[in-house]
């Protein structure tokens, strides 16, 4: 029998079309002989939409890939979850039907807010389906960079100089704000919205000025903005695989060939710019390598993280210092990607690591309904 595996892609995001794209690749790559798979797509206004509509978000020959499951799912014979709203997908003691009861596993290929930060995630334990990747807690810790941030330190990780308000804080007196940015950061510094990934709403400023502006741009996209120093450095990241003894991968790095560029943005990560190569393995020592694959595993940990993350690290130029930056529960699985690139060249192809992430997502699911849920019997 095949595993009935839901794709579930887009969202209320701004990460919607890289959401897109990374789905695009799992269903490309995923071992069409093991699972049946249902995509599900969510619309950028957060409506549920059924697999056979959902196919059209994709691209063709994606769409062509899928059409023996689709035939499957016409045909009845592999459920589907109907046209919704999220609020929708609430349990009530009178309800006789799961929507996901016809799937055996999800796959919430979903990046950024209403997708990374545990509250589909909550969806899914209430439904008690497995899922691949983090659970609530680690997915709401490792979303919010203040939060994450704290974690690392408490793990004895070290990490880059920062601080963070609140948009209100900003609204009501941007002038304090400024201050206490100058007096803890100084320029440049980089100014981020706490909780999205792909360097949305990310921009460097070099004085007052420009912080005004950086902070606006933040503020759009989150209520919480963190303010990190602008570092001399080269940007390394590590993937991580697993449950309580998880294994990371080979480290490895953008190698920007525009020295004027600040930082990777949103474009030069996933448009084909030709300006930067992503290398496996990052040209580090050995020593250095096996280091941060170590702390990559201490962050992992430090969240309480299951399944899959991305563990992105500062390497200083000046003293070779590595620090923490972020970690990333969902990662990018799109074909410019870091994560499958990055186990591809530790020996295991993205079609391996699918098979083990579901492998994970049933053994994670397990070990929860160990749990006694009532206090008699």
């Amino acid at each position: 029998m095949k595993i009935s595996i839901g794709v579930i892609f887009g969202g209320r995001s701004s990460e919607h079309e890289i959401s897109i794209r990374s789905a695009t690749t799992v269903i490309e790559q995923i071992d069409k002989e093991k699972y049946n798979v249902v995509p599900i797509g969510i619309s950028k206004e957060g409506h549920w939409i059924d697999p056979l509509r959902s196919s059209e978000l994709l691209p063709e020959i994606t769409r062509r890939l899928l059409t023996p499951d689709l035939d499957r799912i016409r045909d009845g014979q592999v459920g589907i979850v109907n046209d919704t709203r999220c609020k929708d997908l609430t349990f009530r003691e009178s309800d006789t039907e799961n929507p996901f009861t016809a799937l055996d596993v999800i796959f919430p290929v979903l990046h950024g807010t209403f997708g990374e930060d545990g509250t589909i995630q909550g969806i899914f334990e209430m439904a008690d389906v497995p899922y691949v990747g983090c659970g609530v807690l680690a997915s709401a810790c490792g979303m919010d960079k203040v939060v994450m941030k704290t974690l690392f330190k408490e793990a004895g990780l070290p990490i880059c100089s920062h601080v963070w308000f609140l948009r209100k804080d900003w609204e009501c007196n941007n002038d304090a704000v400024v201050r206490d940015v100058e007096t803890a950061i100084g320029y440049p510094c980089f100014v981020k919205p706490a909780n999205l990934g792909s360097s949305v709403g990310v921009s460097k400023a070099e004085n007052a000025d420009e912080l005004q502006e950086s902070v606006g741009l933040a503020s759009e996209f989150d209520r919480k903005i963190i303010v990190e120093e602008a570092l001399r450095m080269r940007e390394i990241e590590c993937s991580v695989i697993g449950l309580e003894n998880p294994k990371a991968s080979l480290p490895g790095e953008y190698l920007i060939r525009d020295k004027n560029k600040a930082f990777l943005d949103y474009n030069e990560k996933y448009a084909s710019t030709g300006n930067n190569e992503f290398v496996v393995p990052a040209p580090v020592s050995e020593e250095l390598a096996k280091k941060i694959q170590q702390m990559a595993i201490t962050a992992f940990k430090s969240i309480d993280g299951s399944g899959l993350a991305r563990v992105d690290f500062f390497l200083l130029n000046d003293t070779g210092t590595i620090l923490v930056n972020e970690i990333n529960t969902m990662p990018g699985l799109t074909d410019a990607s870091g994560f499958p690139k990055m186990w591809a060249g530790t020996g295991l192809s993205f079609q391996q690591v699918i098979d083990k992430l579901v492998e994970l997502a049933f053994e994670r699911h397990a070990d929860k309904a160990r749990n006694r849920t009532t206090l008699s019997g």
